[in-house]
């Protein structure tokens, strides 16, 4: 396949060719290729007349870097050019999942869902795969690349765990971990764009804005299957929480970015540690 395919079939099969594939240049090419070609209606939700093949537990990955869990992570050197290698790869690697776990919820969780949940999380795809192209070329302009330095697991330990559950998914990913980067986000900006770094800088607010359009993603479906069930979504977001993080969130919160969101304060502030 080249980069001027002309994609057209179901997007379940489009999904999975992008967590097939291990390299980020192809996760990235195939992300790119699939949105244009949905956006076009080349791609269609489905049926395709025989039982879709799930997902797998786990998406392709390049031999490198290696992935151990979050407790056995070096400690990142903070300052000068490592610490910024040190943190750019990190983020890279989350971007990098953040693309597979949007193809996964389209995968796992798309049959039957409204055209509206499958536009909002091809985007969201689309955009996680232009953070991740963004951040390595910052890292390429380091002298480093990705793979370079050990990852963690655990963001797809958190997609595991909730494989059978859009609610937990949603509530889990968009609305807790991406959630927490809405907190962090402003203090990394701040530091860099006071060390005159201002192409990271830059970068880093792009991304900041659209994880805010993500978040709200998560709270908008996530809202609507409880409407769905008649469930109150701040009580059970609250359930889904206390069993995966019983410690509670971290505060403090990013109102602002949380409330552009939709997330209303009810949701975490009782939850905050």
């Amino acid at each position: 396949m080249t980069g001027s395919d002309h994609l057209s079939g179901p997007l379940h099969e489009a999904a999975l060719a992008v967590l097939a594939a291990a390299a980020p240049a192809e996760k990235i090419r195939l992300t790119a290729a699939a949105a244009d070609a949905w956006r076009r209606g080349d791609l269609v939700p489905g049926p395709t007349g025989r039982p879709e093949t799930p997902p797998p537990a786990h998406p392709a990955r390049p031999a490198a870097p290696g992935t151990m869990a979050p407790k056995f992570m070096p400690r990142r050197r903070l300052g000068g050019t490592a610490g910024r290698i040190a943190m750019l790869h990190a983020l890279a690697h989350i971007e990098l999942n953040a693309i597979d776990l949007a193809w996964d919820i389209l995968a796992r969780f798309g049959s039957g869902q409204p055209r509206a949940f499958l536009d909002d999380w091809v985007g969201v795809a689309r955009e996680e795969a232009r953070h991740f192209a963004d951040l390595e070329r910052l890292l390429n302009g380091l002298g480093s690349g990705y793979g370079a330095l050990p990852a963690h697991a655990g963001l797809w330990e958190a997609a595991t765990k909730t494989a059978g559950d859009l609610a937990g998914r949603l509530a889990v990913i968009p609305m807790t971990l991406e959630a927490r980067a809405l907190d962090t986000a402003p203090a990394t900006i701040l530091r860099l764009s006071d060390s005159g770094e201002s192409a990271m800088a830059a970068v880093m607010e792009r991304i900041l804005e659209d994880e805010i359009s993500h978040v709200a993603a998560g709270v908008r479906w996530f809202e609507a299957l409880c409407r769905q069930t008649g469930t109150d979504p701040v009580a059970r977001y609250h359930a889904i929480v206390g069993a995966h993080f019983p410690k509670g969130l971290k505060a403090p919160f990013n109102r602002p970015a949380r409330d552009r969101a939709g997330m209303a304060p009810d949701y975490y502030e009782p939850l905050g540690q």
